[in-house]
């Protein structure tokens, strides 16, 4: 019979990890306040020049004169366009390219070779040819985005298909299980978890290659604020710009590893 004292330990056990944990949390959540506060303490006194790095109350004041001008709104809308639309894209062909060879040996044979090649290249050094190919407009800027974009999700897809257990393939093959069954039942169950891991990997490079094809030729959105304040000499607007690149890569992050949590809820 289990003592009252053995059940108490487990117990003990995990109100310390989750003690430790909100420890960690809350030392996470203060470490950038530090930050801020010191970059702050810089700038006032001196030690850190105002044409170098403006404080953070300026950078704080260079936002709000955007969003009351209402053009970080328009910004927004602009570059979160060109974002989307080049994520369906990539996303589309990465995921149907990732599956049919991950299927089929013979298309991994064929496909799979020029697609490692296109993979080597960098693909923010195609800038100069889509320019010549696509034009100045938005066409360049979202092909970059999905281009970008297909890889990571083309790589996961394949080497999570190719990893499903055999043994899953042999039972559905016992219950007579059609190709449509196993692959709804058996392929995308298995490879959900990392195709969203693609998914999260080509977010980070959708805002790192729109970050760089704005800055080209572009005459809206954040990085034409950028490019525009640069011209003024408006530091402030700069790292405005730079923080909210980052915040929204950071934010579509946590609503995809929502979306993972919820999705993937039945591992738990």
């Amino acid at each position: 019979m289990t003592s009252p004292t053995e059940l108490a330990a487990p117990a003990a056990a995990v109100a310390n990890r989750r003690s430790s944990e909100r420890k960690w949390g809350v030392i996470r959540l203060i470490s950038p306040v530090v930050l801020l506060a010191l970059w702050q303490l810089g700038s006032a006194v001196g030690v850190i020049s105002q044409d170098v790095l403006p404080a953070p109350s300026l950078i704080l004041e260079a936002g709000i004169e955007l969003i009351r001008n209402g053009q970080l709104a328009d910004a927004l809308q602009v570059s979160g366009i060109r974002v989307v639309v080049g994520l369906l894209l990539g996303g589309l062909v990465g995921v149907a390219l990732g599956t049919a060879v991950g299927l089929s040996r013979w298309l991994e044979a064929t496909v799979d070779p020029p697609m490692q090649m296109i993979r080597a290249l960098p693909h923010l050094g195609l800038i100069p040819l889509f320019i010549l190919w696509f034009g100045i407009g938005e066409l360049p800027k979202v092909l970059l985005v999905a281009l970008g974009v297909s890889f990571p999700l083309y790589l996961n897809t394949f080497s999570a298909i190719r990893q499903v257990d055999p043994k899953l393939f042999e039972t559905a093959q016992v219950l007579g299980f059609s190709f449509w069954q196993r692959f709804r039942t058996i392929i995308v169950p298995s490879a959900a978890p990392q195709v969203l891991v693609g998914f999260r990997q080509s977010l980070a490079i959708a805002w790192l290659t729109l970050i760089v094809a704005e800055q080209i030729n572009a005459d809206k959105g954040i990085g034409f604020l950028i490019n525009n304040a640069r011209d003024f000499l408006r530091i402030d607007i700069i790292i405005f710009g730079l923080i909210v690149y980052a915040l929204l890569g950071i934010g579509t992050d946590a609503i995809v590893r929502m979306l993972e949590r919820r999705a993937l809820r039945y591992r738990t």
